[in-house]
């Protein structure tokens, strides 16, 4: 799985998470919620630090990673984090 941020995007994670250079955002499944990979389960994130990595992208100085115990969830496709300037919100694309 590739994972990838565009710069907007990471500016809006910023700013919306009051996020530190050195800090990280984690990604996972959590069950409940639509729009996923896998009917009954949906994307989540948090601020934390990681573990045990499975896929992870710097930018601005922040680490967004997922877990390698999440990657279920992606189905081996890759993970792309898009910023919707028409919205001012976060597109997954995960293909």
């Amino acid at each position: 799985m590739k994972m990838s941020i565009t710069k907007p995007a990471a500016k809006w994670f910023i700013r919306e998470l009051n996020l530190e250079e050195g800090e990280a955002v984690r990604f996972f499944a959590r069950y409940g919620g639509f729009g996923g990979v896998h009917k009954g389960f949906s994307l989540a994130l948090d601020k934390a630090n990681p573990h045990n990595i499975g896929a992870e992208v710097t930018e601005e100085g922040i680490l967004f990673f997922v877990e390698d115990s999440d990657l279920w969830y992606f189905d081996q496709m890759d993970f792309h984090i898009k910023y919707s300037r028409k919205f001012d919100e976060i597109e997954y694309v995960i293909e």
